[in-house]
């Protein structure tokens, strides 16, 4: 954990006091010692207006969508050390995706299931850098790369949200994004200083995915609907493009110059690539309604 994640944890720890030991993992089974989803499942109201439940919404998508994408690399990465990691990774996302979702479904009257499972494509809220096939392990580790600098910035931030629900979420998740971030960049450097090839495909990689960078800082109108629950994405830009600019120049990489591409996952208009991972997301729980084990 970084300094500033120490600071922030001191800081709210006697806000979320109720949630258990501040230090403790946000999604691992640790009973009576941290904030699950099962916690936020029976505790109190829901979000406090449609505002912010579809803000809620829209952090879980990402995180579930990234989760799907990652959980791929299992039995497949190129090392077995990295099967762990990235399978830590995605059950990490995974388990924030749950916290966001279950959150959100509290106002609109669905479990974590049914917004997971049985949403048509054009309801899911998420970005389409986070939809990006995993390519080879260059694609992923940028894309990793992105992501994971982006959700340090935003969950600390969120920390500070007025909604309690939201902000605890995020103080236990940013420990676990700032090893995901730590990761990331330790193997961006790696490839960048590695063989000619391993940069090759990572400049091949970073011009791929950075025409989807933009969406991430677009502000809509939710944020100035959810107000002081929420963070306006445009404030993270600059803290991100100095985070990012300083890992690429230590890895030998240059920032890609083109342009943003079109992208409007936020509205519900994805890339050509979510209705198919959503097809094999979805297809159990479609095929069996109610099944149970």
């Amino acid at each position: 954990m970084n300094a500033s994640n120490t600071h922030i944890t001191e800081g709210i720890e006697d806000d979320f006091a109720s949630f258990g030991d501040i230090t403790a993992s946000a999604t691992r089974v640790t009973p009576g010692n941290a904030l699950r989803p099962e916690d936020i499942a029976v505790a109190g109201e829901g979000p406090a207006s449609d505002a912010v439940a579809e803000y809620a919404l829209q952090l879980g998508d990402d995180a579930l969508i990234l989760a799907q994408r990652l959980s791929w690399w299992i039995s497949r990465a190129p090392e077995i050390e990295e099967d762990v990691a990235l399978g830590n990774i995605a059950l990490d996302q995974l388990g924030h995706a749950r916290s966001f979702l279950i959150y959100a479904g509290k106002r609109f009257g669905k479990t974590e299931d049914e917004l997971a499972y049985w949403r048509e494509e054009d309801e899911f809220r998420s970005c389409h850098l986070v939809e990006q096939p995993n390519g080879d392990f260059a694609v992923t580790i940028v894309r990793q790369l992105l992501v994971a600098v982006f959700q340090n910035l935003l969950y600390t931030e969120l920390t500070r949200s007025s909604d309690e629900t939201i902000a605890a979420i995020c103080a236990k998740a940013v420990k676990e994004v700032d090893y995901h971030r730590d990761h990331a960049i330790q193997w961006t450097l790696r490839l960048g200083r590695g063989t000619e090839e391993s940069a090759r495909r990572m400049r091949v990689a970073l011009a791929d995915l950075w025409p989807y960078v933009g969406e991430l800082f677009v502000d809509e109108q939710l944020h100035d609907d959810v107000g002081t629950a929420g963070a306006r994405p445009s404030t993270l830009r600059a803290a991100w493009d100095e985070e990012i600019a300083a890992v690429l120049a230590d890895a030998g990489l240059d920032v890609p110059q083109v342009p943003d591409a079109m992208a409007r996952g936020r509205h519900g208009e994805h890339s050509e690539h979510l209705g198919y991972l959503l097809a094999e997301m979805q297809v159990l729980a479609r095929k069996h309604p109610g099944a149970s084990w």
